[in-house]
């Protein structure tokens, strides 16, 4: 599938399962270049009788450590505050769940805010204790996004999303499994044929039964996402004005704790 690859994103396809790789090693941060790739990608592949079954994966350390808007092209900006961009950025988003294909994700190590909503977007996960998972906006006096305070709830149950949401907890990949953040939790040298069997077991499946049944199951759910990230987007657009948002940053680049104080 030489003629899907792009800048970021290698694709295979064999035995009915698109293998789409995401290449921004070691930590696969993201922009929203990247996520417009992934949108593409899966909508081409939603066009092909051969693709029943979609696998989701990362070169390197990490599946995705969050998002990364210091670049200067397109797909970010030296100012992460620049609303239009945060708007581009949910509508890819709303592109990838809007897929009519089953996703597996595969995720090695950190699957950190915007990264653990690229996770979520998938219809299973499947991890390794070395997983890391965390919805770590208030530690950076921020509002989750990418739709997570519609997806956590609905994969977690509210109490636990909450308590990912509200302290920023990071928990591992054996934690996510007990949780039913992830569907299997096994040694990292068999993460990746793991979800590949899993993604296989779909793709052995009646195609039209799967799209429509999985259709029913995330009735609305693409819809949710988008009228859920424009509200995401207005409380993450005032906390940037705060200086809770500057010191949470700035703690995070000096790897210390914030000291906020609720302005």
């Amino acid at each position: 599938m030489s003629t899907l690859n792009t800048k970021d994103l290698g694709v295979e396809l064999a035995n009915h399962v698109a293998t789409v790789e995401i290449r921004r090693p070691p930590h696969n941060f993201f922009d929203i270049d990247l996520i417009r790739q992934i949108a593409e990608t899966y909508e081409t592949l939603d066009t092909l009788a051969d693709c029943r079954a979609i696998l989701l994966c990362a070169e390197g350390k990490n599946f995705c450590a969050g998002a990364n808007f210091g670049a200067s092209d397109a797909g970010g900006a030296k100012d992460s505050s620049q609303g239009s961009l945060s708007n581009d950025l949910y509508r890819q988003a709303v592109r990838i769940f809007r897929c009519k294909k089953p996703v597996v994700a595969a995720v090695q190590g950190a699957a950190i805010g915007g990264g653990l909503g690229l996770a979520v977007s998938a219809d299973f996960r499947v991890t390794c204790p070395e997983g890391r998972f965390s919805a770590n906006f208030t530690k950076l006096g921020f509002h989750p996004g990418f739709g997570l305070t519609v997806t956590l709830p609905r994969l977690l149950g509210e109490q636990r999303a909450a308590l990912l949401c509200l302290s920023s907890r990071r928990i591992d990949g054996v934690q996510a499994a007990a949780w039913g953040l992830a569907d299997e939790c096994v040694p990292l040298e068999e993460l990746r044929p793991t979800a590949l069997k899993l993604a296989a077991e779909l793709a052995s499946c009646a195609p039209l039964a799967v799209m429509s049944t999985r259709a029913t199951l995330r009735v609305g759910l693409a819809d949710r996402i988008a009228m859920q990230t424009d509200h995401e987007l207005a409380e993450q657009n005032w906390l940037r004005t705060t200086a809770d948002w500057a010191e949470g940053i700035k703690a995070t680049a000096e790897r210390r704790e914030p000291n906020f104080t609720g302005a």
